[in-house]
């Protein structure tokens, strides 16, 4: 498609990644009441991809090639399992505010991995003084940040957390950048995303098995809490979202999608301090403030010269 004649398009797909996946680090708390964070999201992806794949065959939609099936499998477990499952099992130990905070570390490493856009970047002054001034807001918020974690969890448990996060940034990046290869036949972003989330779904479900998950779970003992929190995080966070954001890597580029990393925290932050009682103090609020002003900078030095 061409980004110029869907504007409204695009103004919905990035509403849907800034709120849906802001509310979805909650939307994971609750659903790690009942269900361990493997299979929690084993099960999120397996049914939203099911759902979607049910849609294409009803549609008679044309599948991919063996190369391109290749590409999206492989991109589908690294940018799901890794950019977004590890996230579920590090808030096991850190709160889904500062969980958000962390993933916005994301267009950094978008500017130094992305090759082929690496030149622009790296010329346009608004997009790195917006970048900059993003991640200055993640620095205050981290620098107060130990005055709102009310988590009673040991240091050792709260760094591994953080560094299983920013390895999840990390997967998150690169499965996006490698689902942008140039592929043999095109193919509908929905075939495309149910393919993803199918693949990571059965990879989720692996691990859930291989590292014991099972041993002590009862699906008796879920609550109706974590049951919500399972059918948010699938059918909008999974399906809504997750097609807004694969199709918006098709039609803008990889650094401004990725400012949703930037939004994510301001919307998981309020939706945990309102919703799950998770606290904040008052520089906090001014540093989500600086990070929102890094994206509205980065966006509108984006979005006239690409």
């Amino acid at each position: 498609m061409d980004k110029k004649q869907h504007p409204v398009l695009i103004l919905l797909a990035f509403l849907a990644i800034y709120i849906i996946w802001g509310t979805t680090y909650v939307a994971i708390l609750f659903g790690l009441e009942g269900f361990p964070p493997f299979l929690l999201s084993g099960m999120r992806f397996s049914i939203a991809g099911i759902l979607l794949l049910g849609w294409c065959l009803l549609k008679k939609q044309k599948f991919p090639t063996h190369k391109d099936l290749k590409i999206t499998i492989i991109s589908g477990i690294v940018m799901l399992v890794g950019g977004s499952g590890l996230v579920a099992w590090a808030e096991q130990y850190i709160a889904s505010g500062h969980a958000a905070i962390i993933t916005a570390t994301e267009p950094f490493m978008f500017l130094l991995l992305d090759k082929k856009r690496r030149s622009f970047y790296f010329s346009q002054k608004g997009i790195i003084a917006g970048l900059i001034l993003g991640f200055i807001g993640i620095i205050i918020f981290f620098a107060f940040a130990r005055n709102a974690d009310q988590k009673e969890i040991t240091i050792h448990l709260k760094v591994a957390g953080m560094l299983v996060l920013f390895t999840s940034a990390l997967l998150w990046v690169i499965g996006s950048l490698y689902s942008k290869r140039k592929r043999e036949v095109p193919v509908s972003n929905t075939i495309t995303t149910a393919i993803q989330l199918i693949a990571a779904g059965i990879f989720s479900l692996l691990l859930s098995f291989s590292t014991g998950e099972g041993n002590s779970f009862s699906f008796n003992e879920v609550s109706l809490k974590a049951w919500g929190g399972l059918f948010y995080l699938t059918l909008l966070g999974s399906v809504v979202a997750y097609l807004a954001f694969t199709w918006l890597l098709t039609v803008r580029p990889a650094a401004q999608v990725s400012t949703h990393t930037y939004v994510n925290p301001v919307i998981a932050i309020l939706t945990g301090w309102w919703i799950a009682n998770e606290h904040i103090v008052l520089i906090q609020v001014l540093a989500l403030g600086i990070i929102l002003a890094g994206v509205l900078l980065t966006n509108k030095s984006t979005e006239h010269k690409i």
